[in-house]
């Protein structure tokens, strides 16, 4: 097999990987369970020493939030018919294939594009999906990433792309900056909104005029459930719009339900660079009937197999039904009030700890939605010892970035006391 695929050695397979990473010795597995009673008893044992977020204020953020789930989208998860949302073939998965269908639609109109593909492992991969797809369309092999990233992000786009695009260049959101940084090699430009940081304020309309001034494409990330309150980015000149379903009803699940959804214009160019499935209405053998099927389905790597532009496999099919429950729950009024809910706590939060906590909030003049950075004072604990003391007054209070700096998440399940119960644990451990 080695000589077949023109590999050296299996060790060659893993250069990629890290040598600290790699498991060289045996696991020293326990001995087999007998029986299926001790299985679900050792089981239980092992899921016990997990502390949900739910059992404390949990103001944690960096990609896996803690928003409401309606409990009809936890039924619907729950349902035979869907719980192993896999999609099959039309005749034996037609109700599924309607679901989806349904799914596209909502994401369609709420993200003001013509397509939306069923979704790629997460946002990570739909992230990088969308770069690979702008370095297919336009040759180019270099893209410029704007504004702050999560390291996280930042590390699995470059992994991702690495077939694609050679290298991948930053610059902060000036438009100035942007500008400065791109040229006719530039294959696509990528911004995240809201950012890693929780600002909402980059002049997309701007960014993407640059970006098309230099023939390269406009990828913007988005969390969709900031939407009933943000302008659709592609409304502003964004060519492919991607993003992470987590927020829509599909809870953290001890580091999230995640689904990356990728969505274009109806440009023969764009969508025959998705590699995801799509489904549509189509007429059946009774005159008048429609049933739902696969659209373009030969541009799939389960139709080219090794010659489709982007392979795929197990798409997050649930988490996108579940995202359509959410949203026609919630409608256009629900999702704005959603929002607005949701830039109100964080703007409460943000102006509490500045007035209150004795730290100081980047960025604190700037619109934030959800997120934002609190910078320690130096006679503060680190930032990880302050998030243990935390702990102790029933506070998960945010993820570490550095020693001196937290990422602090607030959503609309956070009510003003917990936000003022958080403000006064923080302040009373950074005085201590």
């Amino acid at each position: 097999m080695l000589r077949h695929i023109g590999a050296e050695s299996l060790e060659s397979l893993f250069v990629d990987v890290p040598s600290a990473l790699r498991q060289l010795e045996p696991f020293g597995l326990p001995p087999a369970l007998r029986s299926e009673a001790d299985l679900a008893r050792y089981v239980r044992r092992r899921l016990s020493r997990n502390t949900p977020a739910t059992r404390a204020l949990n103001f944690c953020g960096a990609g896996v939030y803690q928003h409401d789930v309606p409990s009809v989208c936890v039924e619907v998860a729950g349902r035979a018919e869907f719980v192993s949302a896999y999609a099959g073939e039309p005749y034996e998965d037609h109700g599924k294939h309607q679901a989806l269908f349904e799914y596209q639609c909502v994401m369609a109109e709420l993200l003001e594009m013509d397509v939306v593909s069923i979704p790629t492992y997460d946002g990570y991969q739909a992230a990088g999906t969308a770069l690979r797809m702008a370095g297919r369309i336009t040759g180019h092999r270099r893209a410029v990433a704007v504004g702050s990233l999560l390291d996280d992000k930042r590390s699995r786009i470059a992994e991702y792309v690495a077939p694609t695009i050679d290298r991948i260049e930053h610059s902060t959101a000036d438009i100035a900056a942007v500008r400065a940084s791109l040229d006719e090699a530039t294959a696509a430009v990528f911004l995240e909104i809201p950012d890693a940081e929780g600002l909402i304020d980059a002049d997309i309309r701007a960014i993407a005029d640059a970006a098309h001034a230099v023939g390269a494409i406009f990828v913007v990330s988005v969390d969709p459930i900031a939407l009933g309150l943000l302008a659709a980015p592609a409304s502003l000149g964004a060519d492919i719009v991607c993003g992470d379903l987590q927020s829509l009803g599909n809870g953290m699940h001890f580091g999230g339900a995640h689904a990356g959804f990728l969505a274009v214009h109806d440009d023969p160019r764009f969508v025959y660079e998705l590699p995801t499935r799509l489904f549509g209405a189509a007429p059946t053998r009774v005159e008048g009937e429609l049933g739902f099927t696969d659209l373009a389905y030969e541009r799939t790597s389960l139709a080219a197999r090794e010659n489709g532009v982007e392979w795929i496999g197990t798409a997050s099919s649930l988490s996108a039904i579940v995202a359509s429950v959410f949203l026609s729950l919630h409608g256009p009024h629900g999702m704005r009030e959603l929002g607005d809910a949701i830039l109100d706590r964080t703007s409460y939060a943000m102006e509490a700890i500045a007035a209150r906590a004795g730290a100081q909030v980047r960025d604190a003049d700037r619109p934030h939605f959800r997120e934002f950075v609190v910078v320690l004072p130096d006679t503060a604990p680190t930032a990880d010892a302050l998030l243990e003391r935390l702990v102790e007054h029933g506070v998960f209070g945010g993820v570490a970035l550095n020693d001196s700096e937290l990422l602090v998440a607030v959503t609309e399940v956070h009510t003003r006391d917990d936000i003022d119960t958080y403000i006064d644990a923080l302040a009373q451990e950074v005085a201590a």
